[in-house]
């Protein structure tokens, strides 16, 4: 049933009860159950009359069907059809059934909170309901009070009854007064003014942000004012993320495990360092996130901000679900301090920060509810990124549970940066072809419906898709070029706009996305008009916006005020002759409007799309104004690698000796920046079509002192190099410690490619497990069927754990008949069934199960040690477990009860039980005979009973609540 549909049924939901209130104001005349024409007919005399009564009160449930309609289309989207439809009926069902008499209306002061209170007593939210479903039935349920007592307070005949009621209480005025005063909210140091507006702007709030942050732009396939946008939540696609450097600090906390499956927790420890990003933030308050440019950070946090807002979190971050997200873009803060509470709207949503309650900033943050979310730090200069890190400090010490995401470029902010504040460092990974697979998919799926915005008939995006999927498994050079979203989205945009031509590297990539953006795409429609004196050339507009992006970058800069931009601009065009004339902010006005690379972000200032294309023009210029000096000096400044690595493949033979003859200069006689000045030089090979003979052996000596990597914070950074690394790294690993050839697996795997994959195949030779575990990792970037038959073939398969991250590795692993331990990272949606295909197993890990899970699968695999399963619903019967006697670890992730788990601890006294989600409060665990051992049963989230004394388990509980939804008294 659409929105509008629903909005409609609660309208008229309402306005019947209204009229029954009205006209049967006693509860016993409410529940006779006649329509609201029925009542009218038989209470009110006169046809005419009838008629008009009815046509008053169908506007009215037209006015509440108007108030409902919005909240129904932007809060909570991402619930399933079906539950939509369950929550609706049940709101419903629950006010049209509910004691709305003059007695109940009354006794609750007529105010619609004290109502919806009532209602809740005497009708609980339905069973089955999930944590978003409930949220959502109680937001419809208040709203319908709320309507429902605003319609009754406009009745006159109500009012006369109401003064009636309260003349015949008032020897109960004092009492009654005692009582209204014990429910207003006390005003406080953090509630100035009291909390009872605070429920309204929360709403307001987040549906704002749900609408106005669901959107992302197309790149590639309009002009900055017009450009083509999608909804975020369609076009998504989750990535992976790792835990940066892992040994300079304590692993994350995770569950004690006590058992005989050693492996398995190998496995666990191993399977924490590389997770889907929804995953590495779940079990981490605090989180820095570090990625290169266009790897997708910024994408990420409007899609924690826009879910949050809904709360249609689901699976690893399900618990989210309730916080408030705060989303604060660091560029708008450049030469100014970052923003206390009360002004975190200020600049992101001004138009509503004028309406916040007092102090209600604060009180989210007191309470632990807020998400907030810190985009850029890299975008600030290193003088101002200080400031930050004092801010963060700041708020923790004064709100220590808020929940922070902090991103930026790997160059800007350590590993170590907030350490001190607690922060999990971790690290975007680039996308492996499956995840580019998932991309190429979503992103044709996103740009449907576009209409005159695309560049082909909407009939033949499904062509082009198959085209462009066809060519990137048939060239892995593509596959390497588009690493990160950014360019995945370039590429998409490009192979549209271009009728199949593709890029052969990143530099050509980034001028031919320029050239459509610019120019091309408003050549192609048509359009030729303008409102300047004199037409602009491709080659002047590129002109005067590498201009622009060189001012911004040599001030350390990636916003600029209007007038600036346009001053900057008119001192530029007097250097152009036959340009000679024109306004600056004239320029300005129509770059913004005709070209899809700058953009205003807010009133008043002026950015590029993206910081790459900043990056890349003013690389361009740096060249074409002979301004390599200036990149020498500052080539160990990460505000510039990016900068300084393009502008290499803007130079000419004598520009580049100079730049990279510079940066090795400097590598040895300034011992500090030793190390990114040889990276920043061996990354320039990326972009050098050829690399001068002056200088060439100069730069492989720095390779040869930068590999093989230490440890694995430096695989990144050696990662970003290319391939040219490739041949700079052992042939073989022998002589490597054992972290030494992990990180060295790992930079070839990222590195990827062809010949990556002959060196991995070269490097399975080798017998040390952590090699084999880092090989294993590896497989996620390759042809899964050529990676199976030629390196994973090569390894001991009976005693390593391997990891599916996406379907396309299931049919290879069926042929790998001596694995015994098994993870599967992706969405599961096939029957259980399937996992008959696989050799029997010690060790399951299926992280998100969403097909059948009929669990009778399982009775074969005699030898299984450890399972988990997540997301199993509630009324999967255990019981078929029970036959596996060799179990000592089961996990299972879902909620609600399971048929079967009193029968568990059958299995061995020895098991650890794992629960997340899960209603315990009937649980009566059973052995069938006594031992010494006593099973450990760890929880979290569950609902158990307080009093848990006669549980024959050892328990461990984490945020567990008792029936009555306290918080465990044994909760650690």
């Amino acid at each position: 049933m659409s929105a509008e549909a629903t909005a409609i049924r609660l309208g008229s939901t309402v306005a019947t009860r209204a009229v029954q209130l009205w006209l049967a104001p006693k509860e016993r005349e409410q529940r006779a159950g006649s329509s609201m024409s029925e009542l009218i007919r038989v209470r009110i005399p006169g046809l005419r009359v009838q008629r008009s009564l009815t046509r008053q009160f169908e506007q009215i449930a037209d006015a509440v069907a108007g108030r409902m309609q919005p909240l129904l289309e932007h809060e909570f989207r991402d619930l399933t059809t079906e539950g939509r439809a369950a929550v609706q009926q049940a709101v419903i069902s629950t006010f049209a059934g509910a004691d709305l008499s003059d007695e109940a209306i009354l006794g609750s002061d007529a105010d619609p909170v004290e109502l919806a209170r009532r209602i809740r007593r005497s009708a609980p939210v339905p069973v089955g309901f999930s944590d978003a479903e409930t949220r959502f039935y109680d937001v419809l349920l208040d709203e319908c009070c709320d309507c429902y007592v605003r319609v009754l307070r406009g009745l006159p005949v109500f009012t006369e009854r109401a003064v009636g009621e309260l003349l015949a209480r008032a020897t109960s005025f004092g009492d009654e007064l005692e009582k209204v005063l014990e429910r207003l909210p006390a005003r406080s140091l953090y509630a100035p003014e009291g909390t009872g507006e605070d429920e309204a702007f929360r709403r307001e709030y987040l549906s704002l942000v749900s609408r106005s942050m669901d959107e992302i732009e197309l790149f590639g396939l309009g002009p900055s004012d017009r450009a083509p946008r999608t909804r975020l939540s369609v076009a998504y696609v989750s990535l992976r993320a790792s835990e940066d450097d892992g040994e300079r600090r304590p692993a994350r906390a995770r569950p004690v495990l006590r058992g005989g499956a050693g492996q398995w927790e190998r496995h666990e420890a191993e399977r924490a360092s590389s997770m889907r990003v929804e995953a590495a933030l779940k079990d981490s308050c605090k989180v820095l996130l570090r990625g290169e440019a266009g790897s997708g950070k910024t994408t990420l946090l409007q899609w924690l901000a826009v879910t949050a807002a809904r709360g249609a979190f689901t699976g690893a971050l399900a618990d989210w679900n309730g916080l408030i997200p705060v989303v604060i873009k660091l560029r708008q803060y450049a030469g100014a301090p970052p923003p206390p509470p009360e002004a975190m709207l200020d600049r992101q949503f001004g138009q509503l920060a004028g309406v916040m309650p007092k102090s209600w900033m604060h009180r989210v943050f007191r309470e632990g509810r807020a998400l907030l979310l810190v985009d850029g730090v890299d975008e600030l200069l290193a003088s101002e990124r200080r400031a930050v890190r004092e801010w963060l400090r700041g708020l923790l010490g004064l709100y220590p549970d808020t929940r922070i995401v902090v991103t930026s470029r790997p160059a800007a902010a350590r590993v170590d940066w907030l350490r001190d504040e607690k922060f999990t460092p971790f690290h975007l990974e680039r996308m492996t072809p499956s995840d580019l697979t998932a991309f190429v998919r979503q992103w044709h799926a996103a740009v449907r419906g576009q209409g005159d915005d695309l560049p082909c008939p909407e009939e033949e995006l499904s062509r082009y898709e198959r085209l462009l999927l066809t060519s990137l498994q048939d060239r892995p050079h593509l596959q390497s070029l588009a690493m990160n979203p950014l360019l995945a989205a370039l590429l998409c945009a490009l192979h549209l706009a271009r009728r199949g031509e593709l890029p052969r590297n990143r530099m050509e990539l980034y001028r031919m996305a320029l050239e459509v953006l610019v120019q091309q795409r408003d050549a192609d429609r048509g359009v030729v008009r303008s409102e300047l004196p004199v037409a602009l050339t491709l080659t002047d507009k590129l002109c005067l916006l590498r201009d622009l992006a060189w001012r911004l970058s040599d001030n350390g800069r990636s916003e600029i005020g209007t007038a600036q931009a346009a001053a900057h601009l008119t001192a530029k065009l007097a250097a152009m002759r036959h340009l000679e004339g024109l306004d600056g902010a004239a320029v300005l006005d129509h770059l913004l409007h005709r070209s899809g690379v700058l953009r205003s972000p807010v009133e008043g200032r002026v950015d590029f799309v993206h910081r790459t294309f900043q990056e890349y023009l003013a690389a361009h210029e740096a060249a074409g104004e002979d301004r390599i000096g200036n990149l020498v000096g500052r080539a160990h400044l990460d505000l510039w690698r990016e900068t300084v690595i393009m502008a290499a493949g803007h130079a000419n033979r004598t520009q580049q000796e100079e730049l990279l003859g510079g940066i090795l200069d400097r590598a040895k006689t300034e011992l500090r920046h030793a190390r990114p000045l040889r990276l920043v030089a061996a990354s320039c090979q990326e972009t050098m079509a050829a690399i001068p003979e002056a200088v060439a052996g100069r730069l492989d000596e720095a390779m040869v002192r930068l590999v093989p990597p230490r440890r694995s914070g430096e695989v990144a950074s050696l990662a970003a190099v290319g391939s040219p690394l490739i041949r700079r790294l052992p042939p073989t690993l022998e002589g490597l410690s054992s972290a030494t050839a992990a990180a060295t697996v790992h930079t070839v795997a990222r590195i990827g490619g062809d010949a990556a994959f002959a060196r991995l195949e070269r490097y399975a030779s080798d017998d040390r497990e952590d090699v084999h575990r880092a090989i294993i990792r590896a497989w996620e970037y390759f042809d899964a069927d050529a990676y199976a038959e030629a390196v994973l073939r090569q390894l001991p398969l009976d005693d390593l754990a391997v990891h599916l991250t996406h379907p396309g590795q299931w049919a290879p692993l069926t042929r790998l008949r001596d694995v015994r331990w098994v993870t599967v990272d992706y969405r599961f949606e096939q029957a259980l069934s399937r996992v008959t295909e696989l050799p029997p197993l010690h060790g399951l890990w299926m992280s998100d199960i969403h097909g059948d899970a009929d669990l009778s699968p399982l009775r074969s695999w005699s030898h299984l040690e450890a399972l988990l399963l997540g997301s199993l619903p509630a009324g999967h019967d255990l019981t078929v477990l029970t036959s596996l006697t060799r179990l000592v670890h089961v996990t299972l992730q879902g909620n609600g009860r399971l048929r079967g788990l009193d029968d568990l601890t059958h299995l061995s006294a020895s098991l650890v039980l794992l629960l997340f989600g899960y209603d315990l409060s009937k649980w009566n665990p059973r052995f069938a005979q006594e031992s010494p051992l006593t099973p450990w049963v760890h929880a979290r989230s569950c609902v158990l009973p307080e009093d848990v004394s006669g549980l024959p388990v050892k328990l461990r509980l984490l945020d567990c609540r008792t029936p009555d939804g306290r918080p465990h008294p044994l909760n650690k």
